[in-house]
């Protein structure tokens, strides 16, 4: 869990301060708040958090500078599921 809180705190606050406006910027915004509200209650579900990620790699996937910290966030939500293959 202090992986995963760690992890999306540390992209909300990238995210945040990125200078660059694109078009999936608010989606990427709301799934790191639904990330770091399942992070805070502690039960989070395996499957939302999958779905959570994919939303945000999705919204600034293309954007490089964030690029280290949304790997960041994979790695932690990957802890809560299977191994990867």
């Amino acid at each position: 869990m202090a992986e995963l809180r760690t992890a999306v705190s540390r992209l909300r606050r990238e995210l945040a301060a990125h200078p660059a406006e694109f078009p999936d910027r608010a989606i990427a915004e709301d799934e790191l708040a639904a990330l770091a509200a399942m992070a805070v209650t502690g039960a989070p579900e395996t499957p939302r958090l999958r779905r959570s990620l994919l939303l945000i790699a999705g919204a600034i996937g293309s954007v490089s500078a964030l690029s280290p910290g949304l790997t960041q966030v994979r790695d932690a939500v990957e802890m809560f599921g299977e191994p990867r293959r």
